[in-house]
């Protein structure tokens, strides 16, 4: 989870070629450009007042395209969906996954965090426990954090209020597997134990996430994004193509015949939008003209 949360990390400098949260989508026979958001779950509402060319890119669109549709996470199917994917499945326990000594320093966060014993979470999956333990640290140690006011969730809102179409690029079924299904229990096990046991630098971690996000550096993000601490902590050959690469390339190949449509803002995590398998290169890749909003 920490590499997860490192999508972003480290203050840089604003000045830099690639500091520009926002893009200008145009050519490859388009008559209106879309634009491409990159966002941060972590960061308060306001950030998107710093943000330039926003205002231009919100009245030149006729609809917004999410990861997922947000309203469908307040739906009872949702809801189903979730206590399905976030249960440990069979005789299996979370007790199972852990040696002693990492059961009790789990056990210690979750307390001190969760305040639950650990044992009440016994049928609960290693990789659900680990992003509420992130929720939760994030409203203790980040100012103006509010998991109620994300930027997704605004814009989709924002949209809907103004008669424009929302949609989204994946499933949320898609998105429970890649968060909760795509790693074994043991391994999400690992991860947790990683968090737990070196609380203070997941915490240090993601201070400067947001400090990172601010500065809008994506060349830097994905620098860190690629640092390794040479332990077991790192992420496993296939990892990130799941979290990231897999999933960019199976939007863009939904992305032209979205923006054909209508003029688009797309509104995804910025995690995806660098690399040379980033969506912002795919789409140069693709024939498109890829700008960024000054």
């Amino acid at each position: 989870m920490k590499k997860i949360l490192s999508i972003l990390l480290f203050i840089s400098i604003a000045l830099n070629s690639n500091a520009q949260l926002l893009w200008k989508i145009s050519g490859n026979g388009q008559e209106k450009p879309s634009y491409i958001l990159g966002t941060h779950h972590l960061v308060p509402l306001s950030i998107k007042d710093s943000i330039a060319g926003l205002p231009q890119a919100i009245d030149g669109t006729a609809q917004v395209y999410g990861e997922v549709v947000m309203s469908e996470a307040a739906s009872p199917e949702f809801m189903q969906l979730m206590q399905k994917n976030m249960m440990i499945a069979g005789d299996t326990t979370l007790q199972a996954l852990f040696t002693p000594e990492q059961y009790d320093v789990v056990g210690k966060v979750v307390k001190e965090n969760l305040m639950a014993d650990i044992a009440m979470l016994g049928k609960y999956k290693p990789a659900f426990i680990t992003q509420q333990l992130t929720v939760i640290l994030c409203m203790k140690h980040l100012g103006g954090f509010n998991p109620q006011e994300q930027l997704d969730t605004y814009f989709q809102q924002q949209a809907i209020q103004s008669g424009k179409k929302v949609g989204g690029l994946e499933s949320i079924q898609s998105q429970l597997d890649v968060l909760l299904n795509s790693q074994t229990l043991q391994r999400q096990a690992n991860l947790l134990y990683c968090l737990a046991n070196d609380i203070e630098k997941t915490i240090d971690q993601t201070k400067r996430l947001n400090e990172a996000y601010k500065a809008q550096n994506l060349d830097e993000m994905l620098k860190l994004m690629e640092e390794r601490d040479g332990n077991s902590c790192d992420p496993m050959p296939g990892e990130m193509e799941a979290l990231l690469d897999n999933r960019n390339k199976a939007w863009i190949e939904k992305m032209p015949t979205i923006m054909k449509d209508a003029p688009t803002l797309f509104v995804v995590g910025a995690g995806h939008l660098p690399g040379s398998n980033g969506v912002l290169k795919l789409l140069k890749q693709q024939g498109y003209t890829v700008e960024p909003m000054k």
